[in-house]
């Protein structure tokens, strides 16, 4: 599966809103597996948009015809556009499904990991983060991603922020010097998105 992180500052809210709902149109494209999104909780009118494709074909063909046409309602309400893809690696607790609907918040984490280091990264998310999250009660469900360039993404569902926020102070450090993240990440950068139902295609 393919996962596509769209963010950017809204300048003209009610117009990008409105555009949002236009991407209702993916529904009926071949591969399209689901998308959603939502405001940030910590930088004002910053918005994130996630998509999930069945493969890079899918995408690609997509991209070539329908996305202009879909993408033009939304022209001059945000600027400081960045997309990223990731490739799915593997599931955060069970059986990922794109689906929106069950969950407030979505915790996004993207890390740049020192060359050398990868494989250790990526068993310790294996071995030591899913094991924590997938037992914390008010997580959904979530994915790991990887990019080429040792980037890779960290995607979360929580029932609320509040349950997120738990699992983060009880955990999070504790988690971190067993996992040997300062040895492994070069940069982390991440967000919390308050879901939009709206978005919801």
């Amino acid at each position: 599966m393919l996962v596509k992180w769209i963010r950017c500052t809204v300048v003209d809210r009610r117009g990008f809103e409105r555009g949002q709902r236009k991407w209702a149109g993916l529904l009926g494209e071949p591969g399209f597996r689901g998308q959603g999104g939502g405001w940030s909780r910590e930088r004002p009118g910053v918005a994130h948009v996630f998509g999930f494709w069945e493969s890079r074909a899918f995408y690609d063909s997509f991209m070539a015809r329908s996305h202009d046409r879909l993408a033009a309602t939304q022209s001059g309400t945000f600027k400081d556009i960045q997309i990223k893809l990731f490739d799915h690696r593997f599931d955060v607790k069970t059986g990922f499904e794109p689906r929106f609907t069950d969950a407030d918040v979505v915790r996004v984490a993207h890390c740049r990991v020192r060359e050398a280091r990868v494989e250790h990264f990526a068993l310790m998310q294996e071995k030591v983060w899913n094991p924590a999250m997938a037992g914390s009660p008010g997580m959904v469900r979530g994915l790991f991603g990887q990019a080429p360039g040792h980037e890779f993404l960290v995607l979360s569902m929580w029932l609320s922020a509040a349950e997120h926020g738990k699992y983060r102070r009880e955990r999070v450090e504790r988690l971190s010097l067993r996992a040997q993240t300062e040895a492994d990440v070069a940069a982390l950068a991440g967000d919390i998105v308050e879901l939009e139902p709206s978005w919801t295609v």
